[in-house]
């Protein structure tokens, strides 16, 4: 009564990669978190987008895109860290904190611009 081999191999490798739904509201936190400290340096290549002689319009795009995709990619990494170290739902509360202390502190500088 010995066992089958076959029984014991795995089966063939999906072809398609892992599941980011779950971690898609976590990335989502942190990329919009991140998103006004990360595109406030990037200046230089606003100053290069202006020196090219791009249409104004196209180099608002570019920038945009830019600092959107650098959110996207450090809010990415963020989140696939912080659930590593502390798990995916620390990392999605410590996203959302981040998200709201951010919107906080804009509204709060902004109050405090227009009282003085």
């Amino acid at each position: 009564m010995g066992v089958d081999a076959r029984e014991n191999r795995p089966g063939p490798l999906p072809l398609v990669g892992p599941d980011w739904s779950a971690l898609l509201p976590c990335i989502a936190l942190w990329a919009l978190a991140l998103y006004l400290p990360l595109s406030l340096p990037l200046g230089r290549l606003e100053e290069s987008l202006q020196a090219s002689g791009l249409e104004p319009g196209l180099q608002q795009l570019l920038l945009v895109l830019a600092s959107l995709a650098l959110a996207l990619a450090v809010g990415t990494l963020t989140s696939l860290a912080l659930g590593w170290a502390l798990g995916p739902g620390w990392a999605g509360s410590l996203g959302l904190i981040a998200a709201g202390w951010g919107l906080f502190t804009a509204l709060a500088s902004r109050a405090r611009g227009d009282g003085e």
